[in-house]
């Protein structure tokens, strides 16, 4: 079993910026893929950032230049460090890992990944 776990989220200005943490618990060895999603209230959960054992990284359009996604050498723990946050960016956090990224890089879905954690909270406020 594989289990991440979600730290770093919190309140913040607009402009501000926030390093989210998420550490990956059980079969470490079993995950080839971390990514970061988000949902705010009464939308879609939405895609933010991916990256590989590897070390190869995907961002949504809309993300990148201001959000980095990176990870540990044990592969055990991926950072979303977030920069010139808006409102925009106010959701909750998740977190997510998988055993392959998904078939058609650099495009990254929700289905992609099977483990999940709880999810941390950013509220940016204006």
């Amino acid at each position: 079993q594989v289990q991440p776990v979600e730290s770093g989220g919190g309140s913040v200005q607009a402009g501000g910026s926030l390093r989210l943490s998420c550490a990956v618990y059980g079969y470490t060895y079993y995950v080839q893929c971390m990514g970061w999603f988000r949902q705010a209230p009464g939308k879609e959960r939405e895609g933010v950032a991916v990256i590989d054992s590897a070390g190869r990284t995907s961002y949504t359009a809309s993300m990148q230049g201001r959000f980095t996604i990176s990870q540990n050498n044990a592969k055990s723990a991926v950072y979303l460090q977030m920069n010139s946050l808006s409102p925009e960016d106010t959701a909750t956090y998740y977190c997510a890992a998988s055993d392959r990224c998904g078939g058609s890089w650099p495009i990254f879905v929700a289905a992609d990944f099977r483990y999940w954690g709880p999810g941390t909270q950013v509220t940016v406020s204006s």
